[in-house]
C-alpha cells in the first residue's frame, strides 16, 4: 500500500481541482489523494468523482453536508488517513498556492532526514512569498512573531498550511479536542504538537498566491488568530491543551 496521502479540502475549487490532483499524480514519488469537500455548489465533488475513474485506488473523495470551515475538514481528513493505516499525512491546498513538487521534500524531511512534522515555510529563508500584496505579506509574518513571542515555538511559519505529518503525531495529538477553524487551526496544531516535543523542521518553499477562484481569508479568522495564540498558552499553563 502506498504510504502517503495527500489531503484537500475544497469548497468552490472547480477551476483548480482537475489540474490540482493531476499534478499530485505526475509527480516522481507516488501518493495518494483525499478531497474533503465542503458540498461545494460549484460541482467540484462531481469533477473529483468523474475522476476517479481514471485513478482508481488512488484519488478518494468525502463530501460533507456543508461549509464546516477549513479546520474541522482537516481533521475530518486526518482520521480517515488514520482510519486506512496511512504514515505520512500532508496538508495541501487546491489552488497551487503550494508547489505539488514540494510534497517530496516535505516526505524526505520526514522519512529520511528524522521529522516528525515538516512544515513548507514561507519565511525560514527570507519571505517567499509571490504575487501577494504587501499588506497580506506583512499579516502573515508578523502573524508568526506574534506566534513566536507568545508561544515560545521557534517556527518561523506558524500559519503555514503546507505540512507533512508522521502518523504518530496525529495519534497523539488528540484530534477531538482540537478546538480552532482557520489560522488558528495551523497554529495549534503546531503548537500541541510542540507540546509533546515532536521534532518539527521547516522546509523553504515559494508560496504563489491563487489566479483562479476566491480565496477564504475573513476578519473573522484572523480575529480568531489573534485571541486563539493566547488562548493556547493559557491553556498549556493551566495543563489543560
Amino acid at each position: 500500500m502506498n504510504d502517503g496521502i495527500v489531503i484537500i479540502p475544497t469548497y468552490n475549487e472547480i477551476e483548480n481541482i482537475e489540474s490540482i490532483i493531476r499534478a499530485v499524480f505526475s509527480l516522481h514519488r507516488s501518493f495518494h489523494i483525499l478531497i474533503v469537500d465542503d458540498n461545494s455548489p460549484d460541482n467540484t465533488a462531481q469533477k473529483v468523482h468523474e475522476l476517479q475513474a481514471e485513478f482508481d485506488g488512488r484519488l478518494f473523495l468525502s463530501v460533507r453536508k456543508k461549509k464546516s470551515g477549513l479546520g474541522t475538514a482537516y481533521v475530518h481528513g486526518f482520521k480517515w488517513a488514520l482510519q486506512h493505516h496511512y504514515d505520512y499525512i500532508f496538508e495541501m491546498d487546491a489552488d497551487f498556492s503550494h508547489n505539488p513538487l514540494d510534497l517530496e521534500r516535505l516526505y524526505e524531511a520526514c522519512h529520511f532526514n528524522g521529522a516528525d512534522l515538516a512544515i513548507g515555510s514561507r519565511y525560514v529563508t527570507g519571505v517567499n512569498v509571490v504575487n501577494w500584496p504587501l499588506s497580506r505579506v506583512l499579516l502573515s509574518y508578523f502573524a508568526s512573531v506574534y506566534v513566536r513571542m507568545i508561544t515560545g515555538m521557534k517556527i518561523m511559519d506558524a500559519t503555514a498550511g503546507f505540512i507533512c505529518y508522521q502518523r504518530q503525531v496525529l495519534e497523539k495529538i488528540e484530534l477531538d479536542r482540537i478546538k480552532f477553524i482557520g489560522y488558528a487551526f495551523q497554529i495549534e496544531m503546531k503548537y500541541r504538537a510542540y507540546a509533546k516535543n515532536f521534532n518539527i523542521q521547516e522546509v523553504p518553499v515559494i508560496f504563489t498566491d491563487r489566479t483562479k477562484g476566491q480565496s477564504k481569508m475573513s476578519g473573522s479568522i484572523i480575529k480568531e488568530a489573534i485571541f486563539g495564540v493566547i488562548s493556547l498558552r493559557f491553556r498549556k499553563f493551566l495543563n489543560q491543551l
